[in-house]
């Protein structure tokens, strides 16, 4: 009886350690700016937090025709995230519940 524990134990470790990891979401996503107006600021939160966190593109801008990749991976494993720009001319746009796992672009138009 114990060497079957021990042989099924054995398998198990075996089986664990070759056992290919499920596939890692992917939070990196292009933005695009096609608006016609620079874009000043860039806010992007996890649904599950209740504030805006920092402006992603700190003291640049995102040109009207330009793209910029930018990894949400925040560490909470949160998939669904909400978007804040800020343009040139004051005016802001909001975007709410944006897949960043599921998507590879957005596009701001």
């Amino acid at each position: 009886m114990l060497n079957t524990l021990t042989r099924t134990a054995a398998v198990a470790a075996l089986c664990a350690a070759f056992a290919s990891p499920a596939a890692a979401a992917d939070y990196k996503v292009e933005i695009i700016n096609k608006t016609g107006y620079a874009i000043t600021e860039f806010y992007g939160s996890n649904k599950a937090t209740n504030s805006w966190e920092e402006d992603i593109l700190g003291e640049d801008v995102l040109p009207h025709n330009a793209s910029v990749t930018i990894d949400f991976d925040d560490g909470t494993g949160h998939c669904l995230f909400d978007f804040l720009v800020k343009f040139e001319d004051g005016d802001t746009l909001t975007q709410e519940g944006v897949d960043v796992c599921t998507i590879g672009e957005f596009t701001f138009e």
